[in-house]
């Protein structure tokens, strides 16, 4: 029983680490990008939406959640039965866990729709920066990356 609640204890605490990991800002870059050129365009936001990006999860959710449902499940009955109940356990536990785990990496995004300088209009969806929140009008500048990746940052 001490072991089976170790493991839980352990699964549990990578979890809520996991967590905690994620930029809350969506201006985090990968190592990769440190270096690259990007290409730099400037304009005018016509139209900023509040949308939901939907978490991904990073298969920790359900991982966790299958061990922990295979070692509860197998703590049932005995022989065959237990072994039937670790199974069954795993796949439920495994699939609340990918349901948390989405749960958990779900982010406030906002949709803006931008008129280059240009004269073309273009929208770019990007993670919520509680501490620069956008306003119609304003000017921007749009960085886009060699693989087509584009965030937008105040002039």
């Amino acid at each position: 029983m001490k072991t089976k609640i170790l493991a839980l204890t352990v699964i549990l605490s990578t979890l809520g680490l996991a967590g905690c990991a994620a930029n809350p800002y969506g201006n985090a870059y990968n190592v990769n990008d440190a270096r690259q050129m990007q290409e730099v365009y400037y304009g005018t936001v016509l139209r900023t939406q509040g949308v939901t990006l939907n978490g991904n999860g990073n298969g920790i959710g359900t991982l966790a959640g299958g061990a922990i449902g295979g070692i509860l499940g197998s703590g049932v009955g005995g022989g065959t039965g237990s072994q039937i109940a670790a199974i069954g356990g795993a796949l439920l536990g495994g699939y609340l866990g990918n349901e948390a785990g989405n749960e958990v990496t779900k982010r406030n995004g906002v949709n803006l729709t931008i008129k280059l300088d240009s004269g073309r209009t273009v929208s770019i969806v990007q993670q919520v920066n509680p501490n620069v929140l956008f306003h119609a009008g304003e000017r921007v500048q749009i960085n886009i990356s060699a693989d087509g990746t584009s965030r937008v940052t105040p002039a």
